[in-house]
């Protein structure tokens, strides 16, 4: 069974995380939530989400994917914690999955992730020439290779499905999809 991390910080937007964990849990996947403390973050339209752990507690762990969910200043904690740079930076090296959506790619950037790549998010959220080579589109979800990269909360089931087809198929996709009764 593959195994995604998704590091929630105060401040992020809790549609997008709460959209990604649900969906990725209904295709039996597993996913760990972790605060990058050990306090309940307030999201950024006032809800309060329970990690599963701390990140400290979750960096003792392996995964196939991490996906960021964007929001600020949630980002913008996400992308000054040094652990996390580290952490998206060994999971490149090591073939793995990195995902960001709304402003969370911005975290990617500073990762060194982005360049040369195809790549998306929420208007703005992006220094587009800071980025050495980014092909900047303004598609709902992208995939260059192993990133994987989103425009914001209206884009977030999308974005859930295409990172279900990566770790399980587009079957188990197909599935997942078919129980939410979406209309395309």
């Amino acid at each position: 069974m593959a195994s995604v991390l998704v590091p929630l910080a105060q401040g992020c937007e809790e549609l997008e995380a709460v959209t990604v964990v649900d969906l990725l849990r209904r295709a039996g996947i597993e996913v760990v939530t972790a605060g990058l403390d050990e306090k309940p973050v307030h999201a950024s339209r006032g809800m309060v989400l329970l990690p599963d752990m701390s990140l400290e507690q979750a960096l003792q762990r392996n995964y196939d994917m991490v996906v960021l969910p964007g929001g600020l200043p949630g980002a913008d904690h996400l992308r000054d914690d040094q652990r996390i740079i580290d952490l998206l930076q060994e999971m490149a090296a090591a073939g793995k999955y990195t995902a960001a959506i709304c402003a969370a790619p911005r975290v990617l950037a500073r990762a060194g992730l982005l360049d040369g790549k195809r790549a998306t998010s929420y208007p703005g959220a992006l220094d587009v020439a800071a980025v050495p080579g980014l092909d900047y589109c303004d598609q709902a979800v992208i995939t260059d290779g192993k990133v994987v990269t989103s425009r914001g909360p209206g884009t977030a089931m999308d974005f859930a499905l295409e990172l279900v087809e990566l770790l399980a198929g587009k079957t188990q996709r197909d599935a997942v999809e078919a129980g939410l009764q979406r209309t395309r």
